[in-house]
């Protein structure tokens, strides 16, 4: 047995919304162990400076490596904008971003050329999925909408209500107007929003989820270095740096199975 193949995958974002990706770990790489980290007592990042987003990352990564996980998935849009570059330079393991397979998947789906991003501020701020959208294809025209309400309301689970709907529609009215038929979910606690956002837009709209294409591209990954498991009782593992009674509350909603137990650690 590779002992290595067999390693757990490490998974992080600032909150549940990592959880996203998990959800399709568990039915597209059911044979892969994992462990998640939370950073909940730093939630959210969109509001962080980039130097405390680097911080909060580079700890995180290395609790991860002291698991012994094989690879990591950057679970976070904000963390991928502003630390990836500082993490792949620091830590000799293969990162798996958000950012690029979202991007690849809405320029494969657009028809009119017209891509609109929801984003934390952060991340919205960092101009990154602009700039390699316009790399990549410099005809698309590219619209960007921040949305600090969102995570916020994700970490409680909530995801309906008249609240929700009325932040929705604020964020999403500016990007129909301009005519965008593709929708980036720039954060990975978004995804549990494309119900309510779908009633909003309507199928005018395509919302693309990158935590599916994350997951394909980290199976890819995984192949191509011979470390994708074949284990059949793969380990799952939950930490948060903050409460983690709400965690496994909403994250059990949202993954439909139970969680626990979820451990708080605090990193240094």
């Amino acid at each position: 047995m590779n002992r290595k193949r067999e390693a757990p995958i490490g998974v992080f974002d600032s909150g549940v919304g990592g959880l996203s990706v998990v959800k399709e770990m568990l039915q597209e790489m059911p044979n892969e162990s994992f462990v998640y980290f939370a950073d909940t007592a730093n939630v959210p990042y969109g509001s962080r400076e980039p130097y405390e987003i680097k911080q909060f990352t580079s700890a995180i990564t290395a609790f991860l490596l002291e698991q012994g996980c094989k690879m990591i998935i950057i679970a976070c849009n904000t963390t991928n904008s502003l630390a990836y570059e500082d993490l792949i330079s620091k830590y000799d393991v293969p990162f798996i971003g958000v950012i690029e397979p979202g991007i690849d998947k809405a320029l494969a789906t657009t028809r009119n050329g017209k891509i609109g991003i929801i984003a934390t501020a952060a991340t919205a701020k960092s101009g990154v999925h602009q700039r390699i959208l316009k790399e990549k294809d410099p005809s698309i025209e590219v619209m960007a909408e921040p949305c600090p309400l969102f995570v916020p309301f994700v970490e409680k689970g909530e995801t309906e209500g008249e609240e929700v709907h009325k932040a929705a529609l604020s964020y999403l009215q500016p990007l129909m107007d301009k005519g965008i038929d593709t929708l980036i979910m720039g954060c990975t606690h978004y995804p549990f929003l494309i119900p309510l956002i779908q009633e909003i837009t309507g199928p005018a709209v395509v919302p693309v989820d990158p935590a599916k294409e994350t997951v394909k591209r980290a199976i890819e990954r995984l192949k191509k270095d011979n470390l994708f498991s074949e284990e059949a009782n793969p380990v799952h593992r939950y930490y948060v740096s903050g409460d983690p009674v709400s965690f496994a509350r909403v994250g059990s909603i949202f993954l439909k199975r139970n969680i626990e137990p979820v451990e708080k650690i605090t990193l240094v």
